[in-house]
């Protein structure tokens, strides 16, 4: 019910916040005329295109500032801070569209007048929304009465949350324990086998449990009682944590899951990652089908073998596939490996040298400059890699994982990463590699990956070692 209560004065505010650009423009525009005796004017297309740019580019950036999210501004500095910096990129964006539009003969004076408008009556209307919400919403005979079911600690926190929810009027009215001890403080009414005389004695609109798994309570019991007397009931799982995240409810053809989510990549953030990887993928295949006969020559005329080197590498939760590259080193690479595994520079489950002896001379040209990973596009044209992930191990390598390293290959692996470019050359402890990738699968947001292939192409003209 509280959600929905945010979904609704979100789309008020949203409506609300439209009127006030509308009203504002058009207030301009009416000061502007009154102001040159009725000589000045602005050409209808022009006026209600651009009052209408400004209300939608409005309303995004004001979502963008979280002024639509279900959590009320926690102090009217942020929030008038917020409103000012939403109606300010808008107006800036509109000012700089207007200069570089000379055509338009757009008035300065009227844009001036405009963004004052907007800003004071946005501001002027939030501030008196939150007054309303923060000091009389609750006390209304229409707020929504919760009881919070559960321990002291679980119960002040669920207390915390409720506080914060947007909503157009609740209170907490108490909780009650979940053993027969005694009052544990002045919110707790009583204990959890008194539930149908507390709700019977109080009014109350919702319960609210939040148990943290203890198997000798007999929920279900409680929820029948809830469901027989008429009052919603509301469960936090009790497997939630309140230092923990990932915790998502899905429906499935109509029956809820929990779901504990690995990472912060969704369903959405996949297409974006494909569509970008397929952008790529084909950018990145044109320029290896340029430069692949003069890389092929200078491989065949150093040494002998492939011009490819392909290797088993382990992929997305341990999906096997062939990873190519340009070959850079003699072609027994491999069979001498296990004779300089004692002078391996990195510390856990990589094996790295410096002045590898294997390497051929156009084989340090080519990881110098990173153009022995241009065959790598054939992997993600495949769908077998990304451009961004993390380092996609050997088979060897997987096998002497601890648990907590699997987590890197719980993603598609990349051409690039987070590691590669925080200064691989400068990492040598395997801990520190996981950290990073992890890392990047935990925060990620499509705008990291921009980041991170902007940082690779950087890295590579600065020269400062393979991607």
């Amino acid at each position: 019910m509280l959600q929905q209560q945010g979904y609704v004065l979100n789309t008020f505010l949203m409506v609300i916040d439209a009127v006030c650009v509308i009203a504002s423009g058009y207030s301009a525009y009416f000061i502007m005329y009154r102001y040159h005796y009725g000589e000045w004017g602005m050409e209808p297309s022009i006026f209600i295109g651009s009052v209408m740019v400004v209300m939608f580019m409005n309303n995004y950036m004001m979502g963008r500032n979280e002024l639509y999210g279900d959590v009320r501004p926690t102090s009217y500095i942020k929030l008038l801070w917020s409103v000012l910096k939403s109606v300010l990129v808008v107006f800036a964006i509109v000012s700089a569209g207007t200069f570089f539009l000379k055509d338009l003969n757009y008035s300065r004076g009227f844009l001036l007048i405009f963004v004052t408008l907007s800003l004071i009556s946005i501001s002027v209307f939030r501030v008196s929304l939150r007054l309303y919400i923060g000091l009389f919403a609750a006390n209304f005979s229409h707020a929504r009465r919760l009881l919070i079911v559960g321990d002291m600690d679980r119960g002040e926190i669920v207390s915390e949350i409720l506080s914060k929810q947007l909503s157009w009027g609740h209170k907490i009215v108490g909780r009650i324990s979940v053993g027969n001890e005694e009052k544990e403080d002045e919110l707790c009414l009583g204990c959890l086998d008194n539930l149908t005389e507390i709700l019977r004695s109080n009014t109350i609109d919702e319960v609210v449990f939040a148990i943290n798994g203890d198997r000798s309570v007999n929920l279900s019991v409680y929820l029948d009682t809830c469901r027989k007397i008429g009052v919603p009931a509301r469960i936090l799982p009790a497997m939630w944590q309140s230092w923990g995240d990932g915790l998502t409810l899905e429906m499935c053809q109509g029956v809820p899951f929990l779901t504990i989510s690995s990472d912060n990549i969704d369903a959405t953030g996949i297409l974006y990652k494909r569509i970008l990887d397929i952008v790529g993928g084909i950018i990145g295949m044109l320029m290896l089908v340029i430069i692949y006969p003069f890389i092929a020559i200078a491989i065949k005329l150093d040494s002998s073998g492939p011009v490819l080197f392909k290797q088993k590498r382990m992929g997305q939760h341990g999906r096997i596939f062939d990873v190519y590259k340009f070959r850079t080193m003699c072609k027994d690479a491999e069979k001498q490996k296990e004779g300089l595994m004692d002078q391996n520079e990195m510390s856990g489950a990589l094996f790295k040298l410096k002045d590898d002896p294997r390497i051929t001379k156009v084989g340090h040209f080519l990881r110098k400059t990173s153009l022995d990973e241009f065959p790598q596009f054939i992997n993600v044209i495949k769908g077998e890699m990304s451009l961004v992930g993390t380092r996609p191990p050997t088979v060897e390598e997987v096998e002497m994982y601890e648990m907590e390293h699997l987590k890197r290959i719980s993603a598609k692996p990349g051409i690039t990463g987070l590691w590669q470019v925080s200064g691989r050359n400068r990492i040598d402890d395997f801990e520190q590699v996981v950290s990073l990738d992890c890392k990047y699968l935990d925060q990620w947001r499509f705008a990291d990956d921009l980041k991170i292939l902007f940082k690779t192409v950087w890295v590579v003209f600065q020269r400062k070692g393979a991607m």
